[in-house]
């Protein structure tokens, strides 16, 4: 696994065997920023989200939910869930409290730390809760009003975007919740419709994806 800089300054993970990256090459930061935060958290008007992140990666999106919620004093529970955690050492190179969240460098890492299985509270608006598992055969309880959903390319990971999959996380969002993902084919909109879901195209992040999609119950 290797360590890039995307456009915008941030880093990203490339990952040599799948011939991914975690994020878009065109900026890392910009586009975790305008799919999951623009137009996923800023768009819900619930006023104590739950969230769910089908892939917590080098935990970006967390990251900068957990700066939205203390600056807009929003209180947000968190969870996430990734069947293959990074260690500690590239988390610390990524680095991403030196280019957002100057001050935050403990939070960014607490989020890595904390156990696994359990609400932890990382802030007096923020509780992360961590699954270590794999997506495709775990049951979430329902409640949720808003999902990242962040996984590999559909072309690198075809089980995490299946039907089956897209009908359970309807189920389980509250009504009026929203899934957002940087994915736009036609196949995981189809997808997302047959699930019940009411599906928007919308401008991709500045100078990266063309569209990207939110799906609303």
């Amino acid at each position: 696994m290797n360590i890039e800089q995307t456009a915008d300054g941030s880093y990203t993970l490339y990952v040599p065997e799948l011939d991914e990256h975690y994020h878009s090459v065109k900026g890392a930061l910009t586009e975790s920023q305008h799919i999951f935060i623009n137009m996923g958290l800023k768009h819900s008007s619930v006023s104590s989200p739950r969230i769910l992140e089908i892939g917590l990666g080098t935990g970006l999106n967390c990251f900068l939910t957990l700066l939205n919620a203390e600056e807009n004093k929003r209180h947000i529970h968190y969870t996430s869930i990734e069947r293959f955690p990074l260690g500690m050492d590239v988390i610390q190179k990524l680095d991403y409290p030196s280019i957002i969240g100057r001050g935050h460098n403990a939070d960014y890492l607490a989020i890595h730390q904390a156990p696994w299985e359990e609400d932890t509270k990382l802030s007096s608006w923020f509780t992360l809760h961590k699954v270590e598992g794999d997506f495709t055969n775990y049951t979430f309880e329902k409640g949720y009003d808003i999902i990242y959903f962040d996984a590999f390319a559909p072309e690198k990971q075809p089980e995490m975007w299946e039907q089956s999959h897209f009908n359970s996380l309807y189920q389980i969002l509250n009504e009026g919740g929203i899934l957002t993902t940087y994915c736009a084919k036609g196949i995981v909109r189809r997808m997302l419709q047959s699930a019940g879901f009411i599906v928007e195209r919308l401008a991709g992040p500045p100078g990266g994806k063309r569209e990207i999609l939110r799906a609303t119950k």
